[in-house]
């Protein structure tokens, strides 16, 4: 465990700002690294939360797009574009539908493996009625509907001085489930790649390859929005279009890094006591459990690729090259590399590329387990996070950011 974990958010802030101050000429990763800044971070996730859970196939998620697209602009992105894929309601999470007119479900979750430790209850919330909030179940109302319709994705490149033709994908889900406001799963992996695409796209900024900043839609339904993506993209790789323009609509992929759920990392259920310190019992006598509040001490970011795909050695390299990124950049927690990565955009790239995913709370075991209490429920709000679980979504921005910064040959000149 890094020693500064247990330090106050000031002193990370305090941290952060040494970062920037690394002369770039020395180290332009530490000076990119330095852009990022926990209040920005923030900022965006509330922005984000505006769209209450962002229900794919919803005017919310559409308004929700648009917000993003408008801000990828914003921050000078070049080549903001939409995929658009058709789908087809109703869907059962993890068993993918079928995605007509181009599209394509993606393939059930693989990996996972079993975790010994208290246990919680899982699942999905699907009744409104349950979020006690007026004004977000109001702005939650409306319902996907049903049949065939279309459904977008929105993409922006930052394209490679040298290796135009070469890109890694970065990428997040903008959509979410529950009536909350989906800050967590998955607002706080859209406002990473977000802040990533700013900092790659300011004047001064180059890089030797691509990097696309990619936010997908349907991730909820079954991965159908990256898994259209693939579907419609993939061979189209590496093809320079108009042909000598040194143009490439879609550079070959070195490799995908998905982020999912990066902020909760509070631990397995706790017994709860009695003001006598005493275990509390339920009326049949069993221990009674309850979620932690607060962030555990040894919190991380996790690291994942797939040991049961086709590029499961590449994979773990990537994986391990995040790794170091994370020791030499981020400056509050440490990374931990697993094998297990499942149920997330990945997937639908992890047999024709490098793909990793980012935090998503060790997906196969801990969610699985019921230890983050947010998931799919009304409870995913902004405010029920604390400035601890901000900065270790910040913290895995750092490590996406110096890891993609080197693998891409980014460099800062003057503008």
């Amino acid at each position: 465990m890094k020693p500064t974990v247990a330090l106050s958010i000031a002193l990370a802030i305090a941290a952060n700002a040494a970062h920037a101050q690394t002369s770039p000429a020395a180290d332009p990763i530490s000076s990119l690294v330095g852009q990022l800044e926990l209040e920005k971070y923030k900022a965006t996730i509330k922005s984000l939360t505006r769209f209450g859970d962002r229900r794919q196939g919803t005017e919310r998620n559409r308004q929700a797009l648009d917000w993003i697209e408008a801000q990828l602009k914003a921050y000078g992105c070049s080549n903001v574009e939409r995929l658009q894929y058709q789908f087809t309601e109703p869907a059962v999470r993890g068993k993918p539908a079928v995605a007509a007119g181009g599209g394509a479900g993606g393939p059930p979750g693989q990996g996972g493996s079993t975790l010994f430790g208290n246990r919680a209850p899982t699942g999905v919330n699907t009744d409104p009625m349950k979020q006690p909030d007026e004004r977000l179940r109001a702005l939650n109302a409306e319902q996907t509907p049903q049949g065939t319709s279309l459904r977008e994705n929105v993409y922006c490149t930052k394209i490679g001085k040298t290796r135009p033709d070469e890109m890694y994908i970065v990428s997040a889900h903008m959509d979410g489930i529950g009536f909350g406001e989906a800050a967590n799963d998955d607002g706080s992996g859209t406002a990473l790649v977000m802040e990533l695409a700013r900092i790659f796209s300011a004047p001064g900024v180059e890089t030797e390859r691509s990097i696309r900043f990619a936010l997908w839609n349907n991730e909820e339904t079954g991965l159908n929005g990256a898994a259209a993506y693939v579907e419609q993209r993939k061979n189209l790789q590496g093809i320079e279009s108009p042909k000598g323009s040194g143009k490439y609509p879609e550079p070959r992929w070195l490799g995908m890094i998905q982020h999912d759920m990066m902020m909760f990392d509070h631990g397995m259920p706790v017994p709860k006591l009695d003001e006598a310190g005493k275990p509390v019992l339920d009326a049949k006598g069993h221990q009674v459990y309850v979620l932690p509040k607060d962030q555990r001490a040894e919190a991380d970011v996790n690291i994942e690729f797939q040991s049961n795909s086709k590029q499961a050695e590449a994979s773990a390299r990537l994986a391990w090259d995040f790794r170091a990124a994370n020791d030499k950049y981020a400056t509050n927690y440490p990374a931990a590399v697993g094998c297990h990565m499942t149920n997330t955009d990945s997937t639908p790239f992890m047999d024709l590329v490098p793909s990793i995913s980012l935090r998503e709370n060790e997906r196969g075991q801990q969610i699985g387990s019921g230890w983050n209490p947010h998931w799919h429920q009304p409870t995913d709000l902004y405010s029920n996070y604390s400035d601890k679980d901000f900065l270790l979504g910040l913290n895995a921005a750092q490590t996406t950011l110096a890891g993609v910064a080197k693998l891409v040959g980014a460099k800062v000149v003057k503008p």
